[in-house]
């Protein structure tokens, strides 16, 4: 659960109580020190926004329909904001019965409920909250990068998409790269021989943030050669994730660009 500390939680709470919605008990229960819930199978981190500014993200692979919307419901009744990732389309089917006002991505493979941090990011305006910009070598890549940016959007951060503009055909990146600059930082997702993030990060001045997939052929390896190949970049501004890690890319270039963005604010900078 939210922090004592979180104002609007726990108006949110007092309206839910002073309206019949929440019995007593509950509501007193909800502002109790507890940072874990217990659902059986599974233990719900309710501190971690607190701790780490976003809180628990769901890993839907492996779980049981009925684990998955109870910790989704939980999540939900205790910070209004849920987010799931790598959702089965039988998992998909079940939230979107539970939870009709929440947007499924099949392409992304994610399911969200609830979007404060979007929301607010939208009202600031463009920028305000952050920029990342997400690239693909190859159409291919869609899904990885589709991720990508939903975990940026629910993390309150701009993202932008720019698709297909691998090294096959190397006249394709220079004519997007205006649409790159100013991005507090970048996920470049390539499979392949996952050559893409070095020429890339030869053309920014912010973090590349590699995500290999597990496309190509044979000695591809299913992402391994992508993955080797970028931990050997020659770049020095690329730090690279795990295969088909979309979220992680996501997750650590909004991290990055969040923090930018308080520091323009601090400084009174525009977005």
């Amino acid at each position: 659960m939210k922090p004592m500390s979180d104002r609007h939680e726990i108006e949110r709470l007092a309206r839910r109580l002073l309206a019949g919605e929440l019995p007593l008990e509950e509501f007193v229960g909800r502002l109790s020190p507890s940072m874990s819930a217990q659902l059986g199978d599974a233990t719900l981190d309710l501190d971690r926004a607190r701790r780490c500014g976003y809180p628990e993200v769901v890993f839907a692979e492996g779980k049981s329909a009925a684990t998955l919307l109870r910790i989704c419901h939980t999540l939900h009744e205790r910070g209004g904001e849920v987010f799931v990732t790598r959702v089965d389309p039988v998992q998909a089917e079940r939230l979107s019965t539970e939870f009709p006002d929440g947007r499924h991505n099949a392409v992304a493979r994610t399911f969200r409920v609830g979007g404060s941090r979007e929301s607010a990011g939208r009202a600031a305006g463009p920028n305000a909250n952050g920029r990342v910009a997400v690239i693909t070598a190859g159409t291919s890549d869609l899904p990885v990068a589709e991720e990508a940016r939903e975990t940026a959007e629910w993390m309150g951060v701009e993202a932008i998409m720019i698709h297909d503009v691998g090294v096959a055909g190397p006249h394709r990146l220079p004519s997007r790269l205006p649409e790159i600059a100013g991005s507090d930082a970048v996920v470049v997702i390539a499979g392949m021989e996952g050559a893409l993030p070095s020429v890339v990060a030869g053309h920014v001045d912010c973090p590349v943030i590699a995500v290999p997939t597990s496309v190509g052929y044979g000695a591809h390896l299913g992402g391994l050669a992508a993955l080797l190949s970028m931990i050997n970049s020659c770049a020095a501004n690329v730090a690279v994730v795990n295969i088909d890690a979309g979220f992680k890319g996501a997750y650590v270039a909004s991290l990055i660009a969040a923090r930018a963005a308080r520091g323009r604010a601090a400084k009174g900078e525009s977005p």
